[in-house]
């Protein structure tokens, strides 16, 4: 039996009023598909009933058009096999495509308001990798994912019933992952709550866009990080907050400078376990005055928990959501840095009060990531290899930091590259002479990638800097890309 009925050619249309005959019609589309591209070469036609039956022709009329094209080298049939499209075409480029509309003729539809506005307020963020390669701050270390483990339970929701794998999920999310999410927050960060309480989505992002559309009102204020996570900014921008920038120091958010320039505000944004981007933990004094400022203002907190498994060392500062008492943090947490971004798989923890109204929301608008990855995820964590994974990862995370930091002496004094306590990127602060965006272009001349920290600022911090990611490369590819670095003119050349 033919697995393979060759491609689909539903694009082609007959004009049964036209004066051109059917079958040079036919031959015409067909060729025209052909040379701009529309099938591969060595690509399978369908079988000439099948492509009558699909056209709405008889079966002479493809016979007629297919000989043609056969006659003329760009068909190659095949007896006992088929028809295939020619390799000659191997390798040729395609047909230009239509030309654009003169100036004047079209253009662009208008935005929504919203939209326009947004658009004019989002912060630029760097291209998403799916490369490691030094210094990279979004991936994790991909080469130490478990893939035999994965592959195994993969294969074993896979070969289950079809509904429970093939449908559309529950909008809320899983119930098997909601109620292992809930076993390993409370475990690992100390966080008590409901399966009920969480809701899963399509990654983080997702997450910061439902909570914006469920919460923000145009115009309502939102304290932020500055500088701060780049695509929850951006979330918040686009549904009309207005963003209220503010300061970090040494203990993580300013309470003071939030509070001095807006005291009612709607939401607070923090990353509290491993500040975005400088990589600071949120002191506990300063997490119970933020907690306070928000129970004032009848304010919610949102805390983006987005690497907070990986601390070295000591015991971690708890999770602000853990010392909550009046349910004002709505917790984040995402897989794309514990195991591997292309899951787009992350989670939103929100206090009891909000269930009903986030549930309708996401009925409302999700239909749920798909279910199969989620029922892997949460055998992943119910069989106790999520666990060991963090482990081997903060280890590894630990070595490659260590690796940074020993290499990057070698950087001084032009670099001052700071040692953290958590995660998988660091920052180093320049001198206030240099010129980040030279150094960026360099950097990346020599396939080095660096963030500059002024990318991550909603407004002037008065600190240059790189953000420098160590997670998704070895300790040897860290030390060479340090090499390449010193290498750069801006990065040699004595300081004034």
């Amino acid at each position: 039996m033919k697995t393979n009925a060759g491609a689909l050619l539903s694009s082609i249309r007959i004009d049964r009023a036209a004066d051109r005959k059917i079958s040079v019609q036919l031959y015409l589309r067909l060729k025209d598909i052909l040379l701009s591209g529309g099938v591969n070469p060595g690509e399978r036609l369908p079988a000439t009933r099948t492509l009558a039956k699909e056209i709405g022709v008889s079966r002479t009329t493809v016979i007629d058009a297919i000989d043609r094209l056969t006659a003329e080298g760009l068909l190659d049939a095949r007896v006992g096999a088929g028809t295939f499209v020619s390799q000659a075409l191997a390798g040729r480029p395609a047909s230009p495509a239509a030309p654009r509309p003169a100036a004047g003729e079209s253009h662009a539809p208008s935005l929504s308001q919203a939209a326009a506005d947004a658009r004019e307020r989002f912060a630029p963020r760097a291209w998403l990798p799916h490369k490691s390669q030094a210094f990279i701050t979004a991936l994790p270390a991909l080469d130490l994912f478990p893939m035999a483990h994965w592959a195994r339970l993969s294969a074993r929701h896979w070969r289950a019933g079809r509904d429970d794998v093939m449908g559309y999920g529950h909008p809320s999310g899983h119930q098997g992952l909601r109620e292992a999410i809930a076993t390993h927050l409370n475990a690992a960060r100390g966080i008590r709550c409901d399966p009920d309480q969480l809701f899963v989505v399509a990654g983080a992002q997702q997450a910061f866009f439902l909570i914006s559309t469920l919460l923000l009102n145009p115009g309502e204020r939102v304290w932020f990080e500055n500088p701060g996570a780049i695509g929850a900014r951006n979330a918040f921008v686009a549904g009309g907050a207005e963003i209220v920038p503010v300061d970090i120091d040494a203990e993580g958010l300013s309470v003071v400078d939030g509070l001095r320039k807006a005291p009612a505000f709607r939401l607070a944004f923090v990353t509290p376990s491993h500040q975005q981007p400088l990589g600071q933990v949120m002191s506990l004094r300063r997490r119970l005055a933020l907690l306070q400022a928000a129970d004032e203002a009848d304010a919610l907190i949102v805390e983006d928990d987005y690497d907070g498994e990986f601390y070295y060392g000591n015991q971690p500062q708890p999770s602000l959501k853990s010392i909550d008492t009046r349910d004002r943090v709505i917790y984040v947490g995402t897989f794309s840095k514990s195991l591997f971004p292309s899951l787009r798989l992350g989670f939103i923890l929100v206090p009891r009060n909000l269930v009903g109204a986030l549930a309708e929301v996401s009925a409302y608008w999700l239909s749920g990531v798909p279910t199969a990855t989620q029922a892997i995820v949460a055998d992943f964590m119910n069989e106790g290899l999520f666990a060991t994974h963090i482990r081997l990862m903060r280890r590894a995370y630990k070595a490659r930091h260590d690796a940074l930091l020993e290499a990057a002496a070698s950087l001084r004094p032009h670099i001052d590259i700071r040692p953290t306590s958590s995660g998988f990127h660091t920052v180093g602060f320049l001198p206030a002479a240099a010129d980040e965006d030279r150094i960026v272009a360099g950097a990346r001349e020599k396939g080095i990638i660096v963030a500059p920290l002024s990318r991550y600022s909603a407004t002037a911090s008065g600190r240059k800097g790189l953000v420098l990611g160590f997670g998704g490369v070895t300790p040897d590819d860290i030390r060479r890309g340090v090499r390449k670095l010193a290498d750069l003119p801006e990065l040699a050349r004595p300081l004034v």
